[in-house]
């Protein structure tokens, strides 16, 4: 989801070399990030000037289940990336979450201590904490509730919805517990473009503008699409899908873009503007 933003974003102003273990788009070629000698390889051949490692598993319920696999995926390949931006004298990019949070509080800043609660939270924290311990220089941007890429390669929150009304659903169950902050993908891509022409690293919370939770994310997707009389928004509380999402989620991942703001640099725009931007951006004639 968030290299197809990237690509878009950067190809015109930079050289790049895009990896992936599925290669589905013929701007992509192979690379398993979890393997370090073909990984080295491939970018002490490119001789890169920025490395930006955006790969991770992030199906919380696949992490539960594959602790070892997401451990490899996740921390130890973002260790690797480490020293090899170090040994090339780059620097990296690292993409952390807000799920690191555990929820306790409404919102978190820049500045607020993680404490992650399940495997993939910690695995992503893992990560983190090894950049900024050991990077030479380093941006960190730590996403919300990812938008972006379309039917082909969004699997999360919105893109779930549009399959389901696709489908011809007329009701639509939605957790009514659960707030975070949306992050289209454009406009992270965009924020990290500005972070590194000023070469401001560091670390950054990097979500759309707005504090919000699922069940107003939904309703106003549904607003958007013009169906509010056609299909009815169920609340309901998040054991609902207890059997489907198992996994430990924090009740708030609301992130602060305290420091972007500061800093004058921020180009994620209000969720609710980024949203129509993507549906109308990559749903045309979806629902047809």
């Amino acid at each position: 989801m968030l290299g197809e933003a990237f690509y878009i974003q950067f190809k015109n102003d930079f050289e790049l070399k895009c990896t992936d273990k599925d290669v589905n788009e013929d701007w992509l070629s192979f690379i398993d990030i979890r393997d370090f000698d073909r990984y080295k390889q491939d970018v002490q051949d490119f001789k890169p000037d920025y490395l930006f490692h955006l790969g991770a598993y992030t199906d919380l319920e696949f992490c539960e289940n594959n602790i070892d696999e997401t451990y490899l995926t996740n921390t130890l390949a973002v260790e690797n990336a480490v020293y090899m931006a170090n040994s090339l004298k780059i620097p990296i990019l690292y993409i952390s979450t807000a799920g690191i949070f555990d929820g306790n509080k409404n919102t978190y800043d820049d500045w607020d201590i993680p404490n992650p609660l399940g495997v993939y939270a910690r695995s992503k924290y893992m990560g983190e904490r090894f950049v900024v311990e050991n990077a030479s220089r380093y941006i960190i941007c730590r996403a919300g509730w990812m938008m972006g890429s379309g039917p082909k390669k969004d699997k999360k929150f919105i893109q779930k919805l549009m399959k389901q009304i696709k489908d011809g659903k007329k009701e639509l169950f939605i957790v009514k517990d659960k707030d975070g902050t949306p992050t289209y993908t454009h406009d992270f891509a965009q924020t990290v473009k500005a972070l590194i022409e000023k070469k401001y690293w560091g670390l950054y919370n990097c979500v759309c503008g707005g504090q919000t939770s699922r069940l107003e994310v939904a309703t106003e997707l549904i607003s958007l699409l013009g169906l509010a009389n056609e299909i009815e928004i169920i609340p309901v509380e998040s054991n609902f899908f207890k059997n489907v999402y198992f996994a430990e989620r924090p009740a708030s991942e609301r992130l602060i873009t305290k420091k972007l703001n500061l800093r004058g640099l921020s180009k994620m725009k209000d969720w609710r503007v980024s949203l129509k931007e993507y549906i109308d951006n990559y749903y045309k004639g979806y629902l047809d």
